[in-house]
């Protein structure tokens, strides 16, 4: 029997046996399988690593290969990683946490060494260290963070300074301890609303009160071209030179400026009852009522909008042509043959166009005096002009043509395409052949455009100078224009001296130029990008000292790098905090580097301004964003976070006490719901509510910014006035403490009843004790906690004795203790205030 069980149980288990052998097997062909595949595209195949990973494909045409995508992209590589930023006032209460866990474990260490380590005295330690961890100031991080949100909800609720928007909420207090602000100039200092000013043609200048001469010189200019036959339709450059009248050349350079551009007029459609439009720019219609001009550049933009005022209007633009309208109202029609970009290496563009009437093909160029000064035809007065415009504060353009044969033009644009399609080196393959072109050619005319400041530049940029805040102005503009502009806003006075930082391109001409400068006191400092590199190379420590004592300091020339360097330099020389200030692409790097960015919404974008932890519409707004809501924020985290310490301090102290009356024994004072509602019911709405703090009013922060100064020296929140809140918890902690084991019945519970009530009443009058300015908000507040503890007094049964808290005995007690923690800090507040009076108190006197 035994056995033919035995053979039952082997039958019953084949089915299993033969399905593992059939798994086995399949796995065998599928990897065999897989294998000889693999064989036979070896012979057909190509086997290449892509992120090294292998990867199969078959051979074939290659149409496009894409590169520099991703994390290559130039504006990915051009873009950097902001910090972190953190607040001075947080990197300080950092210092005193610290100061306080050192002194928790300390007095831990101390109460089990008066206990004379008996027992198991490492579990009595850790017990006092529970005790006493009321010492850290742990809802500290939570009331700041609400109060910085509070204060981001009132900047930008403030109808003073429309349109602010704050874009982070850990640095709202950085406002109120600026020392060094760097600003740019286009759209930040100005409007960026470019105005033509004046022409100048070398022999003749032409300005605001002249533009009517130079009007009437364009229509007679195109009535004689139209009255006249039309010219041959081949440039014979052979033709001997007659010299130009001055309509003549004032018509060149009119339509060499309106030709030269990257301008496109846009029209509006109007909808009619049908819904359809009623004209658009297709029909031809080039109504000058709803024309607008779209460029990349606002210098563009008034450079156009001039040749229309003065007859010459550009109507018309697409790929490949462009239309003029005459004064007459003819269409003047020009194709285009090639567009040479601006750019920031090239400081020029250039375009070549064909007259449709005439088949004239001529190319025009305009760029800044420093790269075209090289490549027009010599004359004596370009240089002096452009220094004469720039002293007026004018942004210089250079114009200038030079007229292509049929010939010239096909030779130009065979090896134009043929540099483009070079593999190797093409960047530098087109620049040669578009710099063979660019060669003696004939000087037009010298354009002056004016960028008028904001308003109220110059009485914002006196109030931070009052205020003590050293004013920066890094700009990419010539040296010239930038000093005119600092004069002009007063960021240099007129009366002050100016020091002009020679061009400098070795370690001894900078050598030099730094003792010339450290002769001179009380200057400001004008500076270029270039001479700015030289001199960080060599004398970083000297120059930045001497920078950092001139009242005003101006880079020009300067690159987006160059602005970011220098902030990050000023951080780690002076260890001020830093604002920066701007309203373009080219400002993030600056603005991100600084302590606290501010970005302005101007016409350039939104870069700077969604980049920034501040974004402003007006440059004047910064006054009061500094001046008012700098220093409540400042002014009120201080005293937030210093009471949130104190209420800390107070319970500690008087478990300590506690703990040493009864012989150092680690039994907590108060137990379950009172040390809850001690931090949030009972006292948090009070200490939050000097977040409505303020020790002036906006109107006299304003009136007198010299009152900022004192908040640079961060006196507020310093190791002084933390001893100080130290010595007063101390104090007051001792005095509940005995003042409730003197005063109380048989009872032990009658301590606590003592002692916790007088507790909430000192906290409600040191909060009263510490505003300055009394909110309705701060009263309710007040009032509220009181309430919330009064009412609780009737359910906590098992804290309370009730029948003991309704007797006077209870009531005069904690009147005693409590006036007896207070009053003498009210006496020595207002003496301090008699005798020693802050310096906004005298003002508000």
């Amino acid at each position: 029997m035994k056995a033919h069980a035995e053979i039952n149980l082997l039958v019953s288990k084949v089915p299993q046996v033969l399905l593992f052998f059939l798994c086995i097997t399949c796995c065998l062909i599928v990897i065999t399988c897989r294998f000889l595949i693999l064989l036979s595209y070896s012979s057909s195949t190509h086997l290449v690593k892509i992120h090294n990973q292998p990867f199969l494909f078959s051979p074939g045409t290659v149409i496009g290969v894409v590169i520099y995508t991703g994390k290559e992209t130039r504006s990915v590589m051009n873009t950097s990683n902001p910090k972190n930023k953190v607040g001075l006032l947080d990197l300080e209460l950092n210092q005193l946490t610290k100061a306080l866990f050192l002194a928790l474990v300390a007095l831990s260490v101390v109460m089990v060494t008066l206990q004379g380590f008996v027992g198991p005295w490492y579990r009595n330690l850790f017990r006092f260290l529970l005790l006493f961890s009321y010492i850290i100031p742990i809802s500290l991080r939570v009331n700041l963070d609400m109060g910085k949100a509070a204060y981001g909800w009132m900047i930008m609720k403030d109808d003073n300074i429309p349109g602010t928007v704050v874009r982070t909420s850990t640095i709202p207090e950085e406002l109120g301890r600026l020392v060094y602000l760097l600003t740019d100039k286009t759209g930040t200092l100005t409007q960026n609303e470019m105005i033509f000013k004046r022409l100048h043609l070398g022999t003749v200048s032409y300005g605001t009160d002249t533009m009517d001469e130079i009007q009437s010189h364009i229509i007679n200019s195109t009535g004689r071209v139209s009255a006249g036959s039309t010219p041959s339709r081949k440039v014979q450059s052979s033709a001997p030179k007659v010299r130009k009248t001055v309509s003549s050349r004032i018509h060149e350079a009119v339509k060499a400026i309106a030709l030269c551009h990257n301008v496109t007029p846009v029209y509006e459609s109007h909808a009619g009852v049908s819904g359809e439009t009623e004209y658009a720019e297709v029909d031809q219609n080039f109504s000058d009522e709803n024309r607008t001009y779209q460029a990349s550049s606002p210098d563009e933009v008034a450079l156009v909008q001039w040749t229309e005022s003065v007859g010459l209007t550009l109507v018309n633009r697409d790929l490949t042509s462009m239309q003029l309208k005459s004064p007459g109202g003819q269409i003047l029609t020009y194709y285009i043959l090639q567009v040479f970009p601006f750019t920031s290496e090239s400081k020029r563009m250039g375009i070549i166009v064909r007259d449709e009437s005439t088949g004239e093909i001529t190319f025009y160029m305009k760029g800044a005096d420093v790269a075209m000064s090289t490549i027009v035809q010599y004359n004596d007065w370009l240089e002096e002009e452009c220094g004469n415009m720039a002293r007026e504060g004018l942004r210089t353009l250079v114009v200038a043509k030079k007229s292509l044969t049929e010939e010239q033009y096909q030779d130009f644009e065979n090896r134009y395409n043929q540099a483009k399609l070079s593999i190797h080196d093409r960047a530098l393959k087109v620049a040669a052949v578009v710099e063979s072109l660019e060669r003696e050619m004939e000087l037009l005319c010298l354009t002056g455009v004016e960028d008028q400041l904001q308003a109220d530049v110059r009485p914002t940029l006196e109030m931070l100078r009052n205020a003590g805040i050293k004013i920066w102005m890094l700009t990419g503009d010539k040296l010239e224009t930038a000093t005119c502009i600092a004069k002009s806003s007063h960021l240099v006075s007129r009366t002050q001296d100016i020091h002009i930082f020679r061009p400098v391109i070795s370690r001894g001409e900078a050598h030099l130029e730094l003792n010339a400068f450290r002769r001179k006191h009380d200057c400001a400092l004008v500076i270029s990008g270039d001479s700015l590199e030289v001199c960080l190379k060599y004398y970083e420590h000297e120059f930045v000292e001497l920078a950092c004592q001139c009242p005003a300091v101006v880079c020009c020339r300067c690159s987006p790098t160059q602005k970011a360097h220098i902030v990050k330099l000023l951080q780690h020389h002076t260890g001020k905090r830093t604002c920066a200030i701007g309203d373009g692409g080219n400002d993030v790097s600056m603005i991100q580097a600084a302590d606290c960015g501010i970005g302005i919404e101007g016409k350039e974008g939104k870069q700077a301004s969604l980049a920034a932890d501040f974004s402003i519409t007006q440059f004047k707004h910064i006054g009061r964003l500094l001046m008012v809501h700098g220093r409540n924020s400042y002014k009120r985290s201080a005293a937030l976070g210093q009471f949130v310490m104190h209420r800390g301090l107070i319970i500690s102290t008087m478990q300590a006490v506690f703990s040493s009356v009864f012989y150092f024994a680690s039994i907590p004072l108060y137990q379950g719901f009172l040390m809850v509602g001690y931090a949030t019911i009972y006292t948090m709405f009070p200490v939050f509510s000097l977040v409505l703090d303020q020790d002036v009013k906006p109107e006299m922060a304003l009136l007198y910014p010299e009152l900022y100064k004192d908040l640079t020296k961060g006196r507020s929140l310093s190791f002084k006035t933390f001893l100080i809140w130290v010595l007063i918890s101390i104090y007051q902690g001792g005095i509940l403490m005995y003042g409730a084991l003197l005063l109380f019945e048989s009872e032990f519970v009658h301590v606590v009843a003592i002692s916790f009530t007088a507790l909430i009443l000192t906290e409600l009058l040191m909060v009263a004790l510490t505003i300055r300015t009394w909110h309705w908000l701060m009263v309710v507040a007040e009032f509220f906690s009181l309430g919330c503890y009064v009412a609780s007094l009737a359910f906590l049964n098992e804290y309370f004795d009730v029948a003991f808290i309704t007797t006077v005995t209870f009531l005069w007690k904690v009147s005693a203790i409590t006036v007896v923690s207070c009053l003498p800090l009210y006496i020595l507040k207002y003496l301090k205030r008699k005798f020693s009076p802050p310096s906004y108190s005298k003002l508000t006197s």
